[in-house]
């Protein structure tokens, strides 16, 4: 993979400015061209696996070789649990790479994604971050990949955590239509639509987590997957 750098061209004094004001950010372009190719070839291939919730709110990893390995009934009765959480407002299905805990315990090694999680956890990444949303004690980033597929969603919350100070993603969609569903919505207290965005490619968007949000459903006639790494800057103690 080329060497991972940020493009020297982004305002982070403006991009300081619109989170203060509205708790949200969008920054277009954040690596140069070259590098953000490299950057998405490697979150491409990841070995995905597909993450959901039962109903204890336990969280779910299935392998592609788990799922493959499901009878039809297991995959019907899985499926048929996915629809009935969201249909109530509870959890979140689609396919996921978890980063850092991949790097952690030496899964996939040598796989260029790992180099991407650790230039998350790196200088250049956690500056911007503290400049942004003007936190000086950020020490860590949670990074797991994204792949939505059709029918894919995430229903609306909030990311409660002690340690998280604000959430982002990294998307790597191109030449996405609204109609694809896959947005990034931020919602009133009355859940009506405040503001939202449609997934780009090469773009860093950086929120409070405490906005009430969601990720509408990927619609049946999507031409493509929604690409991205999500995840929230912390303020973990070290050592």
């Amino acid at each position: 993979m080329v060497a991972l750098r940020l493009n020297p061209a982004i305002d982070i004094k403006a991009a300081a400015a619109a989170y203060a004001r509205d708790k949200v950010v969008q920054i277009h372009d954040v690596f140069e061209p070259e590098v953000a190719e490299a950057v998405e070839q490697a979150i491409l291939a990841a070995p995905w696996r597909l993450l959901c919730q039962n109903d204890q709110g336990e969280l779910l990893f299935y392998t592609e070789e788990q799922y493959r390995q499901m009878s039809p009934q297991e995959r019907m009765q899985l499926e048929r649990g996915i629809m009935e959480r969201a249909a109530r407002n509870i959890g979140y299905t689609y396919h996921a790479y978890p980063m850092v805990q991949a790097l952690l315990n030496g899964l996939d090694p040598g796989h260029p994604i790992h180099a991407l999680t650790h230039f998350l956890n790196g200088t250049e990444f956690l500056a911007l971050g503290r400049a942004i949303i003007g936190e000086d004690g950020l020490t860590k980033v949670d990074a797991h990949a994204t792949k939505y597929m059709r029918g894919h969603y995430l229903t609306r919350h909030v990311d409660e955590g002690g340690h998280r100070r604000a959430a982002y993603t990294l998307g790597f969609s191109q030449d996405w239509q609204p109609d694809w569903g896959g947005l990034l919505l931020f919602l009133s207290d009355k859940q009506d639509v405040g503001s939202g965005f449609l997934p780009r490619w090469n773009t860093l968007t950086i929120f409070d987590g405490l906005k009430l949000h969601t990720v509408t459903a990927i619609s049946q006639f999507a031409l493509r997957p929604r690409i991205s790494v999500a995840g929230w800057y912390r303020d973990d103690p070290v050592g």
